[in-house]
């Protein structure tokens, strides 16, 4: 367990320093100049060129790459352009906020999935299984801004008007004192993850009760019941536990899409504005923070799965 622990930390770290090199050398492609960016097209030469030099955008990339990955490793985040505050200040509150609409999801969607997994392969071929799974492939197929702006439409605009369609998060208060405003983005990221949860639930609790050991424990003379929290369920916990990270992994991505629909303070909203606004070191740390999250919880599916899983604890590296 140890040693895979160890490996998984060294694929972390390569994968991360992988994903350094790709921000940057994506930053330095966007078209613009960052500088005219800042200043605007009316700027004189001698006033761009300043900026350049402060900001050391005349640099070889190589330096620039170097100078950048050591301030990082040391959890300086750099300066905005836009702005010339530190970065870190900048997008702290945006990070929480995106948290607390993560952490919401979680909450909602993981229980949900699970019991609705479970039952459908409990009553699997029957009318609520076929309506579940169709319900689900509808879903699934339906990109994050469809069902944000769906779910507009069916509660802040002309279905009805019990939420609002926008998220202006006041600063000056605490997001928990304005949890109206994540409703109607929590909802969205909640359908974005349940259905990949609740089909991959269903299939592996089907297939643990077709196994030997759950037919052994019916041909003994347990109740259903029983059998579904005695047998199947533990041996379903390890994949549940991989899919449930994987869905949250995949919110680093999805919260992008629909913070900016909901225009909701968050990380996803203030990486869409910088890039924007070309302000190069807010985009570069939030797709770090963004990478280093997904990495993590990568990694931590993978030793929590092999830990609930005693078959898989012997010979995994």
């Amino acid at each position: 367990m140890v040693k895979m622990i160890l490996w998984r930390s060294v694929y972390a770290v390569a994968s991360l320093f992988v994903v350094s090199v790709i921000v940057f050398a994506a930053t330095q492609a966007l078209p613009g100049d960052a500088a005219v960016a800042k200043l605007g097209k009316n700027a004189t030469p001698a006033a761009l060129e300043s900026f350049r030099q402060l900001y050391h955008l005349n640099d070889p990339l190589p330096t620039q790459y170097v100078n950048w990955l050591g301030n990082i490793l040391q959890g300086r985040l750099g300066v905005s352009f836009a702005t010339g505050f530190p970065v870190g200040s900048l997008i702290g509150d945006q990070v929480a906020n995106s948290l607390v609409l993560i952490a919401a999801t979680v909450v909602i969607a993981v229980p949900l999935a699970v019991v609705l997994g479970i039952l459908t392969a409990i009553r699997r071929d029957r009318a609520t299984d076929h309506i579940s799974s169709v319900l689900m492939l509808v879903i699934s197929a339906l990109p994050e801004f469809v069902l944000g702006v769906a779910l507009v439409l069916l509660f802040a605009t002309n279905v009805s008007q019990v939420l609002p369609a926008v998220s202006p998060v006041d600063p000056s208060r605490s997001i928990f004192q304005q949890l109206d405003l994540i409703v109607l983005p929590t909802l969205t990221l909640v359908l974005l993850v349940l259905p990949y949860v609740v089909r991959t639930v269903r299939a592996c609790m089907i297939e643990a009760l077709e196994s030997e050991y759950v037919t052994m424990a019916r041909l003994k003379g347990m109740s259903e019941r029983r059998v579904v929290l005695r047998h199947a369920l533990p041996n379903m916990a390890g994949p549940t536990f991989q899919v449930v990270a994987q869905s949250l992994a995949y919110l680093a991505g999805g919260v992008v899409v629909v913070e900016s629909v909901f225009q909701f303070p968050g990380i996803g909203q203030a990486f869409v504005s910088s890039v924007l606004s070309r302000d190069l070191p807010v985009i570069q740390a939030v797709a770090m923070l963004l990478a280093v999250f997904y990495v993590l919880v990568n990694l931590l599916a993978d030793i929590g799965t092999v830990a609930m899983t005693p078959t898989m604890r012997g010979g995994t590296r």
